[in-house]
């Protein structure tokens, strides 16, 4: 009997697919999915894109390696004779027997938890998988353990992380945890040299993804943190480049929730794995406990008649300018007691002016305003104060807060800007999640704006209602205040 479709490799970051044509069809239809937003893209507007990503290419008959698995769910289904290429390893042997000698001959200053070291197992036995873990979860002890393990049997590999805060974030973590960095770990990112014979590199994805193809072929392993960005064409290129990497290890703190971002995920790394939920790292302790207040935003008739006629972004617009509730957002800013993030979505329309506001009335208060302009050496200065304050208000923007600033220190946040971003959103809850010795609790400020009028429902209640859902869906606490917003 014929084989319907023989699978071979064709590197480490792709598989080839030898199949009749009308199979290779099949495949690609099967690999297509619309990207959300799609309809709102200049290239579908334009008609020069028709809003989906074909995983499958049905020119040279390959696709990412880490689907292998949905190409064996593929064939099962239609009945498919499946031949695969023994060099086509999916996992290796190795037990937590294994796991816990290997980590104590490390010597390490904590002791892994037991997700962590679950996780642990599971990447060297799988070599290829997105390690899902919440934030504040403990990532970097994580990846170090994943790091030493390969190091016996590899020669070089590459550590990607989305900033330069995180780069030497990751760097001193691995210092702390026993290993001399000096001698093994390179920090690469704009002004460091880009050659290395160390070990491992640590860089941020911007740092390389222009740099040619033969750069990527030394590396034999690669892992990435805040694996959820890696959906990026900058990213997928850096993957697809790295064609000789056999382990390939993403972690993250959350997926956005669609089929197409995991998929993309998946068949850059390898199947997704959830170690542990931050309701449980909550119930053990090990994470702060998490409050959200939902406060929902009432307007004038007036003002509700107004955003009815509205689009999207001109309701954002009317929101982030609307001088009652930045009044509103300043005056909770200031109420607060502890160390207060408030996040917001545009620099001069918004973070400017509250900054500004904050300022005139926040007397005797270190207030703080960041931005993309602003140099990671001032963030982290701005991290390092913080830490020692107890009533220090930062004002971020989502970019460069939301993800990869670890404050211990911190005891509240506001969501100042509208967003329906399931991973925005639960990595800027992250930020608050990090238990101190005097900490053991975050309140976060969820701000609604209700314009509903008649039948009318305007599109940012919608986007919170989606937030709503995610606080569900994670099993956060949270209570509705309603608050009738004076002269909005």
């Amino acid at each position: 009997m014929e084989t319907n479709l023989i699978i071979t490799k064709r590197n480490e970051a792709l598989i080839h697919v030898n199949c009749e044509r009308s199979i290779a069809k099949e495949l690609s239809e099967y690999f297509s999915f619309r990207v959300p937003g799609f309809q709102f893209t200049p290239a579908y507007k334009n008609k020069i894109w028709d809003g989906y990503i074909r995983l499958f290419n049905l020119q040279t008959n390959t696709i990412y390696y880490g689907l292998i698995e949905y190409i064996k769910t593929f064939a099962e289904e239609r009945k498919y004779t499946l031949d695969i290429d023994s060099k086509i390893i999916t996992a290796k042997n190795f037990s937590a027997v294994e796991a816990n000698q290997f980590i104590e001959a490390l010597k390490l200053p904590i002791q892994p938890r037991d997700y962590q070291i679950k996780g642990f197992v599971d990447a060297i036995r799988m070599k290829r998988m997105v390690i899902v873990s919440p934030t504040a979860s403990g990532k970097s002890l994580l990846l170090y353990l994943i790091t030493r393990f390969i190091k016996l049997n590899h020669t070089k590999g590459i550590l990607i992380v989305p900033t330069t805060s995180l780069v030497e974030q990751m760097y001193s973590d691995f210092q702390n945890y026993g290993w001399n960095v000096e001698k093994y770990c390179h920090r690469q990112y704009q002004g460091k040299e880009k050659n290395t014979d160390k070990f491992l590199t640590i860089t941020t994805w911007q740092s390389v993804y222009n740099l040619p193809k033969e750069y990527f072929e030394q590396f034999d392993f690669v892992l990435g943190d805040e694996a959820h960005q890696f959906k990026a064409k900058s990213l997928t290129t850096i993957m697809t480049n790295l064609i000789n990497a056999d382990y390939r290890i993403g972690c993250t703190g959350t997926l956005d929730g669609t089929k197409t971002h995991k998929l993309v995920l998946e068949g850059l790394f390898g199947l997704a794995k959830k170690t542990v939920d931050t309701k449980e790292l909550m119930d053990q302790k090990i994470l702060a406990e998490l409050r959200i207040k939902c406060l929902v935003l009432k307007y004038s008739e007036e003002s509700c008649k107004i955003v009815k006629g509205f689009s999207y972004q001109e309701e954002i617009d009317y929101i982030v300018s609307n001088k009652a509730r930045n009044e509103f957002i300043r005056n909770l800013a200031v109420s607060l007691n502890g160390n207060t993030l408030l996040l917001y979505q545009f620099v001069e329309k918004h973070g400017q002016i509250l900054y500004n506001m904050i300022l005139e009335v926040a007397k005797d208060r270190k207030v703080f305003f960041i931005h993309g302009g602003v140099e990671t050496d001032e963030r982290e200065r701005v991290r390092a104060i913080t830490e020692k304050e107890n009533d220090a208000i930062i004002i971020a923007s989502y970019g460069t807060f939301s993800t990869g600033i670890n404050i211990v220190n911190l005891h509240n946040i506001i969501f100042s800007s509208p967003s329906k971003s399931r991973i925005r959103n639960l990595q800027s809850i992250g930020r608050g999640l990090r238990k101190g010795t005097e900490k053991t609790d975050a309140t976060l400020f969820d701000i609604a704006d209700d314009f509903r009028i008649g039948k009318f429902t305007n599109f940012t209640l919608n986007h919170f209602l989606e937030r709503i859902k995610v606080y569900d869906e994670e099993k956060f606490k949270y209570r509705f205040y309603n608050i009738e917003l004076k002269n909005g």
